[in-house]
């Protein structure tokens, strides 16, 4: 029995949409990653980019779990002396939500040029409106929504 490679030509790509409203970040950024990577497909292979694009839509409405929102921060440094920032997750889910799960995502991405291909197949969007029509985006449900 051979092994299957996948072919970086042989590839189809397809368009999802997904309704953050009421998922818990963690979750729905590991989901996304899985998609992005290919891994939901049967044809996976590690060293070939056979990932799909993604839309997130309402990221305003995403939560977070126990009192992260609270307590969990976004730190990092700009590269000057003293220059350590950070930034409580309430501030940022308040002001650039699609900033948050778009590090989230990026996170559990390779950190390898793979990883920085398919996070540019990621469109991140706070509320209902998208401009993807035309790739007639086909909408799947997510699993760990909260009621």
């Amino acid at each position: 029995m051979k092994t299957f490679m996948a072919n970086p030509s042989e590839v189809e790509r397809k368009w999802f949409l997904i309704d953050a409203s009421n998922l818990p970040l963690g979750r729905l950024a590991s989901q996304i990653a899985d998609i992005l990577t290919g891994k939901n497909k049967t044809i996976y292979t590690p060293h070939v980019d056979t990932g799909d694009y993604v839309i997130v839509i309402n990221s305003d409405k995403m939560v977070l779990t126990g009192k992260k929102l609270e307590s969990k921060k976004l730190i990092w440094h700009t590269g000057y002396i003293g220059g350590l920032k950070e930034v409580g997750y309430d501030k940022l889910m308040a002001e650039n939500s699609p900033k948050a799960l778009e590090k989230a995502v990026k996170g559990m991405l390779p950190k390898t040029s793979l990883g920085r291909k398919q996070f540019t197949r990621l469109h991140v969007y706070k509320d209902a409106m998208h401009g993807h029509e035309a790739q007639k985006p086909e909408q799947i449900s997510v699993k760990g929504a909260r009621v």
